[in-house]
C-alpha cells in the first residue's frame, strides 16, 4: 500500500494496523536542536485517546508512546524522529461474525476491491486508529511552531455543530474547550448536547459533526502558489482524516451567499501595518496566509459502525443484513478534534520551512 506519507520538508509515514501489536510514525525534516519531550506529546495523545470520557469509544488504550530516535538529550538531532505506540485492548472477536460482511459507510468493499484483501479486524488500515500516529507528528510539529514563532502561536479546534446540535459561536472561549468532552467553545450549550448525545447512543445510532480550527500567530507569506497553496494543503489535510466529507476556509461554501462588498475583506493601515476588517477569506489569499488569523473547519460524517441493522452485501456478493457491534464512538467528530489541530499543525510547518528555504 502506498502513500502513507505526508509534508514536503516536514514529512511524517504512519504504519500499523488497529488490531495489530502496535502502530507508530516516524517524522523526517524536523529541524535540530528543539526541545522535545514523550510528556508533552502526551498532552495531546491523551486528548484523541478512547475511553476517556462516556461519549467516545470505551476502547482502553492509554496511547502512551515512546520515542525510539531522533531524539538526544532531550532535543532533536535533525535525524528520523520514530514514535511507537502499542495496541493495547484488541477485542478482535468482535468482528468474526462480521468478516465476510462488507459494512456500509465503511472503506470494506472499496479497500477488498482494491487490493483483494482487508484486515476486517476493526478495518485494520483504514481504522481511526491510525490517526494516533498523526497526532503524535502534529505534537511534534506544534512544538516547533511555538519554538519558533513564539508565544503569538496557538492553535485552537473545537465541534461547533454536533448532529442537529448548534453552539453560539460568539461565546467561543478557549479554555472552556479543554474543560467539557465535546470540546465544545460554548459552555452554555454543554448541557444539551450531553442529553442529545445519550439519546443518539441508545437509540443504536450515531451523529455528525462540525468542526472548527483557528490558528494565530502565523506570519504572513507561508503558501506557494500556484499548486501548493497553503488552503490547498490544508484542505487535503484534513480531508484525509477518517469520516471528513468537506472542508470550508474561512466563510467557504457560504462565500456563494455573500455579495461582493460583503466579501471582500477590506483593509486599512494603522500604525503603518496593514489590518482586515474582515476575515472571510480566513487568512489566507492566493494560496498564502495574509498574517490574520487562519480558520477552516471539517465536516465529519456519523460514525458508521452502529447496532441497527442495515442492508448490505457479502465477499460473495449475496444480499444480508449487518449489525455492527462492538465498542465505538457514538460521533466520531468529537475525537476528531486532536487529528484536525494536528494536520493544521503539520501543513503550517511544512510551509514555514519552504518558505524559509525559498525567502530565507
Amino acid at each position: 500500500m502506498s502513500f502513507n506519507t505526508f509534508g514536503k520538508i516536514f514529512r511524517f509515514t504512519t504504519w500499523g494496523e488497529s488490531h495489530g501489536p502496535a502502530i507508530g510514525c516516524i517524522i523526517d525534516g524536523c529541524p535540530p536542536n528543539i526541545p522535545i519531550s514523550e510528556k508533552e506529546i502526551q498532552i495531546d495523545m491523551d486528548r484523541r485517546r478512547p475511553g476517556n470520557t462516556k461519549f467516545v469509544s470505551q476502547r482502553k488504550e492509554s496511547d502512551k508512546i515512546e520515542i525510539l530516535s531522533g531524539v538526544f538529550d532531550g532535543k532533536s538531532t535533525g535525524t528520523p524522529i520514530s514514535i511507537l505506540i502499542r495496541n493495547e485492548d484488541k477485542r478482535s472477536r468482535d468482528y468474526e461474525s462480521i468478516k465476510n460482511k462488507f459494512r456500509p459507510g465503511h472503506a470494506d468493499f472499496t479497500y477488498f476491491k482494491k487490493y483483494g484483501i482487508r484486515d476486517f479486524r476493526g478495518g485494520g488500515r483504514q481504522s481511526a486508529r491510525e490517526t494516533a500516529s498523526r497526532v503524535a507528528a502534529g505534537a511534534i510539529a506544534r512544538i516547533v511552531l511555538k519554538n519558533l514563532l513564539g508565544k503569538k502561536f496557538s492553535i485552537y479546534g473545537a465541534v461547533i455543530q454536533l448532529g442537529l446540535m448548534g453552539c453560539d459561536r460568539k461565546n467561543w472561549n478557549n479554555k472552556e474547550i479543554r474543560k467539557n468532552p465535546f470540546f465544545c467553545p460554548d459552555k452554555k450549550s454543554v448541557k444539551l448536547w450531553e442529553k442529545y448525545l445519550m439519546a443518539v447512543r441508545k437509540s443504536g445510532s450515531s451523529c455528525g459533526a462540525i468542526i472548527e480550527l483557528r490558528a494565530n500567530g502565523i506570519p504572513a507569506g507561508l503558501g506557494a502558489p500556484i499548486y501548493s497553496k497553503l488552503d490547498t494543503d490544508i484542505a487535503g489535510a484534513l480531508m484525509s482524516i477518517n469520516a471528513v466529507k468537506g472542508v470550508n476556509i474561512g466563510a467557504g461554501m457560504g462565500a456563494a451567499y455573500l455579495s461582493g462588498e460583503e466579501n471582500s475583506d477590506e483593509m486599512r493601515s494603522k500604525s503603518g501595518k496593514a489590518k482586515f476588517k474582515s476575515n472571510n477569506a480566513g487568512g489566507i489569499l492566493g494560496g498564502i496566509s495574509s498574517g490574520q488569523e487562519i480558520i477552516a473547519s471539517f465536516a465529519v460524517k456519523p460514525t458508521s459502525s452502529i447496532i441497527n441493522s442495515r442492508e448490505t452485501i457479502d465477499k460473495k456478493g449475496k444480499n444480508t443484513k449487518i449489525s455492527v457491534r462492538g465498542r465505538h464512538d457514538p460521533c466520531v467528530g468529537i475525537r476528531a478534534v486532536p487529528i484536525g489541530e494536528a494536520m493544521l499543525s503539520c501543513v503550517l510547518l511544512d510551509h514555514f520551512l519552504m518558505n524559509r528555504a525559498q525567502c530565507g
